[in-house]
């Protein structure tokens, strides 16, 4: 969630450990703990109660909806072949010419 290695982690245990003292250490970890407990808690309320999962999947569908227009709006194949017919036509035409 945070990304956080484990040397990392182990240094902040060191610093925890020499400013608040192995006597008080226990008690600050519970009450990180629950802080961090009611802030999921919090948090997972608020998506809830706006409804973030419903404009995720709404986002979604709006994607693929983009995605599917973007690609039937992709003329470049179309292009390349009227493209390689347009060469065809004139290498033919050339070589009409030519004969005449």
């Amino acid at each position: 969630m945070f990304n956080i290695g484990f040397a990392e982690l182990l240094l902040v245990l060191i610093i925890a450990y020499v400013i608040v003292g192995p006597k008080d250490l226990p008690k600050v970890a519970r009450w990180l703990g629950r802080m961090v407990r009611r802030a999921k808690q919090l948090i997972r309320e608020l998506k809830e109660e706006i409804g973030w999962n419903e404009m995720m999947a709404e986002t979604a569908d709006v994607r693929r909806d983009i995605d599917d227009a973007m690609k039937d709006a992709d003329i470049s194949q179309e292009l390349k072949d009227a493209r390689k017919e347009l060469q065809q036509n004139l290498s033919e035409a050339e070589k009409d010419t030519m004969k005449k």
